[in-house]
């Protein structure tokens, strides 16, 4: 919203300058987003009048004139304008004048005296370009400043204003603003309805008063439309952004920009029958005023006469019905619409006009019909003619709840001392309704404020007319206790602290991802929808953070990065019954080599047991793992974790499909945990160093070559054979020797006893028991 400081002004008196006025504008919420003066500094021009215009002996293309500044004495001054001519008013600066980037001084011009210079718009630094003198008013002051002839003391203030201050898309509703903050007086004229002089009118039709509560117009007959729209409203409308097109239509944005009102004049000779407001028809068309022409939906607001739709109702005229100058009588209007209705479609249409933009925010239900009296009034003045009566139709006009303001919750809310009386004051100041009885207001919301809905809204008034920076910053005193951390709870940070120990870097990705990832990746069939992704690629919630880890492993490669080794602790989300499950996984990705290149190693790429024993970090070496599939997994290098006999996650190379379309030359290792299934582990206990030593014993045993080397060792921890406390694998053979579909393992068992040493016999028991454990759940024998 831009506006002129001198106009604004005009409608209430504050003693502030440009720039304290600017900071409270600000502090009260109305942020002034750029002030600029409307024209460069300068000083000594006047208004001036060319009484003689003579050709210079020595230049075709300049003139000796005799300027009358208002001294006892014209001024000679050479010319070189193409429109100076005699009797034209223009600005003067005089000789000791400064304008932008020029000082006027006494010189000769060609062997001729001149004692100033005739200026352009340009030279005064009013516009970027200018093709002559600026040419004034004929009833311009001769010698009075040209600043003061032309408004220049002024400022452009810009408002960036948040949606919810519709009220102040308006110079009166900035000034009541404004007279809120500092406690000014406003000068607004009371506005009086217009003596109808025509006994014509429009019938008007409103067949969707739900969306159209208020609706009113009337006829003007007589205008002259080619009549000049007065400078002093061509200068504001021009200083609020707009140009000036032709006297009706500057009146209608005149009144729009002063009373926040959008209105439309239609010529009355091209409308043909009664006024209708209603939602377009089938098929229906419209050509608008900036010449494109629409397929009207159902759902848009039209003003139509007998021939169809005639403009697109708060947001833009028609062509057809246009004004124009051989225009005579015309229909003005002035409706309230509401926001809901107007909402989207100047956007979807590819509009933004300056009455949609305030329909769909909400526009005065109060004023309508006063604003369209107000623009009568200046038609008439400018364009004379005379006035019929107004048709008005009303339906249900939004109702202002009353909104009760507690004492107690402000001052619970600001943290400030308030007392009654203050409170009621800003509320005057603001000019609201209210009573208050037991410290308790009620208030009820003028026309104009659809931001005044609950009791935050009211204290949020309260706070910006009391002042943000008159709230003391107080910090908070609480009394703080630690959280309790117990420690068979395993924190995420010791899980990432693991994992960055051994080379992973942490990423963060979004929790929305592209439904083709879960639907081909993950063999999800029925993903979570998005309602209302923020864009097409990230429409559904994620089952498995996979698909994350690999977009940031591909945009790593692009940019020349051979290796990564990342993870990601983040949630997913999954379908249950007719709710929805959230959980939280640790998952990671390795690619490339071991190790960073360096002299001291040869280099060799990650593989599958390496990354296992990552994941036995996280959870303890607990774990064990089966063969799976997995439809982003290799079929043959895919396990299963399972920890306690339960499922916690997966781990495996990348399939071979999945490589190829992320174009990766190397294989690309996965593994993701439940986190909450590994966030629970046991507390170390104390035990005896003893100062005895172990016996090791090796043995061979044959078994069924499908039988995993898991199972087996799975199998000897559970059976807790006494003095056995470890049994490691170090050796598998098959081959010469060993029968066909049969396979030899090497183990090494560790027995301890911490009372004793052990003897042979002992060791000898224990591994006897050792074998016919493995003879009886696996069929095994003690290979020769």
């Amino acid at each position: 919203m831009q506006f002129s400081e001198n106009w604004l002004r005009s409608l209430v008196n504050t003693d502030l300058d440009s720039q304290a006025l600017s900071h409270a504008l600000t502090m009260a919420g109305l942020e002034v987003e750029e002030m600029q003066p409307v024209a460069a500094p300068f000083s000594k021009v006047v208004v001036a009048k060319i009484l003689s215009a003579e050709k210079h002996p020595d230049a075709d293309r300049l003139q000796i004139c005799k300027v009358d500044v208002g001294l006892a004495e014209p001024l000679q001054i050479v010319c070189g304008a193409a429109n100076a001519r005699v009797g034209l008013i223009a600005p003067c600066a005089m000789v000791g004048a400064e304008l932008p980037g020029i000082s006027i001084k006494q010189a000769k011009v060609r062997g001729v005296e001149s004692f100033g210079m005739m200026c352009s718009s340009k030279e005064l630094g009013i516009s970027a370009e200018a093709t002559g003198l600026l040419e004034l008013d004929e009833n311009a002051i001769v010698g009075q400043s040209i600043r003061e002839h032309l408004d220049l003391d002024d400022n452009l203030l810009t408002l960036k204003l948040t949606p919810n201050r519709s009220d102040c898309l308006s110079i009166t509703g900035i000034a009541r603003d404004v007279a809120a903050i500092t406690g000014a007086e406003t000068r607004f004229e009371a506005i009086e309805a217009v003596t109808a002089m025509l006994k014509s009118a429009k019938t008007v039709i409103v067949s969707e008063k739900t969306v159209c509560p208020r609706y009113c117009g009337r006829l003007i007959s007589g205008v002259n439309a080619k009549a000049s729209t007065p400078d002093w409203i061509i200068k504001r409308i021009e200083r609020s952004g707009l140009r000036s097109i032709s006297a009706l239509v500057d009146v209608t944005n005149y009144v729009l920009l002063e009373l926040g009102q959008p209105m439309h004049a239609f010529d009355a000779a091209k409308l043909n029958g009664d006024i209708t407001v209603r939602f377009a028809n089938v098929n229906e068309s419209l050509s608008l005023l900036n010449d494109q022409t629409i397929q009207l939906k159902s759902d848009d607001l039209v003003i139509a006469d007998a021939n169809g739709a005639v403009a697109l109702a708060g947001i833009m005229g028609g062509k057809l019905t246009s004004v124009d100058d051989a225009t005579t009588e015309i229909f003005l209007e002035s409706a309230f619409f509401t926001p809901s209705v107007i909402a989207g479609k100047a956007r979807r249409l590819g509009l933004s006009t300056d009455s949609s933009y305030r329909f769909e925010r909400g526009v005065d239900f109060g004023n309508t019909k006063n604003a369209l009296e107000y623009a009568t009034k200046l038609i008439l003045e400018i364009c004379g003619g005379q006035a019929g009566e107004v048709t008005e139709v009303v339906g249900s006009l939004p109702v202002r709840q009353p909104v009760k303001l507690r004492m107690a919750r402000l001052i619970s809310v600001l943290g400030i001392p308030f007392e009654a009386g203050k409170v009621a004051q800003l509320l005057t100041q603001l000019g609201f309704d209210f009573t208050e009885v037991n410290s308790i207001f009620t208030v009820v919301p003028p026309s104009y404020r659809f931001d005044i809905n609950i009791e935050e809204d009211l204290i949020e008034e309260i706070a910006r007319l009391h002042g943000y920076d008159h709230i003391p910053a107080i910090a908070p005193v609480a009394n703080l206790l630690m959280l309790s951390a117990p420690e068979a709870r395993l924190h995420q940070n010791k899980l990432r602290d693991s994992l960055v120990a051994v080379g992973y870097q942490e990423v963060v990705n979004y929790s929305f991802v592209d439904e083709s990832w879960e639907r081909d990746l993950l063999g999800n069939a029925a993903p979570i929808k998005l309602q209302n992704p923020i864009a097409s690629n990230l429409s559904v919630m994620r089952t498995s953070l996979w698909g994350g880890l690999l977009d940031t492993l591909a945009y790593n490669l692009n940019r020349k990065q051979d290796r990564a080794f990342l993870f990601e602790i983040g949630a997913v989300y999954f379908k249950q019954a007719n709710s929805f499950v959230e959980t939280t996984r640790v998952s990671g990705l390795a690619y490339g080599s071991t190790k960073p290149e360096q002299w001291a190693a040869d280099s060799a790429d990650i593989d599958f047991f390496e990354v296992k024993a990552h994941v036995d970090r996280l959870v303890g070496a607990k774990a064990t793992y089966e063969k799976a599939e997995h439809s982003a997994l290799h079929p043959g290098q895919t396990a299963q974790i399972l920890l306690d006999g339960k499922v916690i996650g997966w781990l495996g190379k990348l399939h071979p499909k999945w490589q190829q379309q992320y174009s990766l030359t190397k294989a690309t290792y996965l593994f993701e945990l439940d986190l909450e299934a590994i966030s629970n582990h046991q507390i170390p206990t104390y035990q005896e160093v003893s100062k005895l030593l172990p016996i090791r014993r090796d043995l061979a045993v044959v078994l069924d070559e499908n039988i995993a080397v898991g199972e087996v060792l799975n199998a000897i921890t559970k059976a807790e054979i006494p003095l056995i406390i470890d049994v490691a694998l170090f050796d598998l053979y098959q081959g010469q020797g060993v029968a066909e579909n049969k396979k030899s393992l090497a183990l090494s068992v560790l027995m301890h006893d911490t009372q004793k040493t052990l003897t042979d016999s002992d060791a000898d028991t224990t591994i006897t028991i050792l074998l016919q454990l493995l003879q009886n759940q696996f069929a095994a024998t003690l290979r020769n």
